[in-house]
């Protein structure tokens, strides 16, 4: 009698853990993936390894794009200031187009829950995820009324050292033909030479990425950290939208990640100038602050120290990123995860003259776009022209949530799912600076426009994807100029963009 209810017993509690066990499989069946958003600022589609870069290293991104699909041909619409990343940031939230977003975001007040209920978080956590945000924000619309819980949220750029900067002098100057590059303050118009040591981007007595007694993306990683411990005790899937400042300047890292870049070791950009012949018309000029970051007119010293700059703090960003990697699989939660990284824009480190990102040349509009996650093939390529802002209605269809008609940009799963083979974007890539610039890629050709002085270049990227011969003067290349034209001129009805191109050469 003791045995068969020995027995009994047992048998009961086997079923209940058979019980258990199956309830739990089908939780995780049931359940829906979560989403993870790597965001940098200011990473070019050509500064990491995985990309044909063999100086930069970038293991664990390296490794993303092994597991997943690599986008080499992503796009960012522009801006309307010389924050570039406002635009980029505000239109990823929003689903908007560039100019729609910059209507929007002028009249984004802070209580409309309307408006706050249609941001990507919000669509998420209606639909029962939990949102988390770290790191930088820069959109108007307040960060705790669009996530549910925020780490700590960083402002555009670590502190802004030229805020002392004597902008009339330095002006003044310039347009006497005078040297101005002793007017900046530190951190600016540098190098002047090899024997200029007047900032070490180890030296936290700079403060920027070191305020706070801790590198920036070392504190992004610890808020990832936090919050993925605290998921796990909570039974819905998380939206993690963890934007990095890295790589924007002040371009900061430990000295082992300087270390690795000798300056011997790295070339000067292939479309390298000492100075781009238009700067001044069209936004570039000493003032904007990206811009005075080197000396004028940019020499091959600053730029290849810049350059070892860039290199040292994306591969201290890369460490961060493998660490999160690493945390996700360790809770057991990564198989039901999907890995987005991009950046907000590219950057162009001495390509063509320029420093920042205000131009319309891939190193600026062009940017790294890796998805992972259940389902999809490693190491895949897809060239299909897309926006980084896909994104977002790339998740909202994985989750099975309904897209908002208002929503510009287009879901790539399709493309994932190698349905696609032609793109979303047919009408071809658009881009926009302020009212001084506007570009249209397509069908590997790109055209520029500086409106407010009547110049076009065109340039073919599949035989000069460095963008180096400008075609837009000879007869042959005249009917891709006006059917380019057209097609932006299409886009700009599109778009609501009613800058009035004027151009002619």
């Amino acid at each position: 009698m003791k045995h068969s209810i020995l027995l009994f017993s047992i048998n009961h509690w086997l079923l209940v853990i058979l019980l258990i066990l199956v309830s739990c499989t089908n939780d995780q069946v049931d359940r829906k993936p979560n989403f993870v958003f790597l965001f940098a600022d200011d990473l070019s589609f050509n500064a990491l390894g995985y990309l044909g870069n063999s100086v930069v290293q970038t293991p664990n991104i390296d490794r993303i794009a092994q597991t997943g699909i690599s986008f080499t041909n992503t796009y960012n619409m522009g801006g309307w200031n010389a924050a570039i990343c406002v635009a980029s940031r505000s239109m990823i939230i929003s689903g908007l187009s560039v100019w729609d977003a910059h209507e929007a975001s002028i009249n984004w007040p802070t209580n409309d829950s309307v408006i706050i209920n249609q941001t990507w978080p919000k669509l998420l956590e209606q639909n029962g995820y939990q949102t988390f945000m770290t790191g930088k924000w820069h959109v108007k619309l307040p960060v705790e009324s669009v996530f549910q819980r925020v780490g700590i949220e960083r402002p555009g750029m670590p502190g802004d050292r030229r805020m002392e900067t004597p902008f009339q002098e330095i002006e003044e100057a310039y347009q006497m033909g005078e040297d101005i590059n002793h007017l900046f303050p530190i951190g600016y118009a540098r190098p002047i030479d090899e024997n200029d040591q007047s900032w070490s981007p180890s030296d936290s007595i700079h403060g920027g990425f070191w305020e706070g007694g801790k590198h920036w993306s070392e504190v992004v990683r610890d808020d990832a950290f936090a919050f993925i411990e605290e998921a796990q005790d909570n039974a819905k899937p998380f939206f993690m939208y963890l934007s990095f400042n890295a790589p924007h300047d002040p371009r900061q890292a430990p000295q082992e990640y300087v270390d690795l870049y000798p300056l011997e070791d790295i070339d000067l950009p292939t479309n390298f100038l000492e100075e781009y012949p238009f700067k001044d018309d069209i936004g570039n000029d000493i003032l904007l602050r990206d811009e005075s970051l080197a000396p004028f007119p940019r020499t091959p010293h600053a730029v290849k120290t810049h350059i070892q700059e860039y290199y040292a703090i994306i591969s201290h960003l890369d460490t961060q990123i493998g660490l999160i990697l690493d945390k996700l699989e360790q809770s057991g939660s990564l198989d039901n995860t999907y890995i987005f990284f991009t950046a907000d824009h590219g950057l162009s480190v001495g390509s063509h003259g320029f420093l920042g990102k205000q131009n319309m040349y891939d190193h600026s509009v062009r940017v790294p776009f890796i998805m992972a996650g259940p389902g999809i093939q490693g190491g895949q390529i897809a060239t299909q022209d897309i926006y980084l802002q896909d994104i977002m209605p790339t998740t909202l269809e994985i989750a099975n949530i309904d897209i908002p008609n208002d929503v510009f940009f287009h879901s790539i799963m399709d493309i994932v799912n190698q349905q696609n083979t032609e793109g979303h974007y047919a009408d071809g890539i658009y881009g926009a600076y302020k009212d001084l610039q506007r570009m249209i890629q397509k069908d590997h050709y790109k055209l520029i426009v500086y409106p407010n002085i009547q110049k076009t270049l065109l340039f073919d990227l599949k035989t000069d994807p460095y963008e180096m011969e400008d075609l837009s003067d000879l007869d042959e290349y005249q009917p891709k100029l006006d059917s380019l034209m057209n097609d932006l001129k299409s886009l700009q009805i599109q778009l609501n963009d009613t800058i009035d191109l004027q151009a002619d050469n």
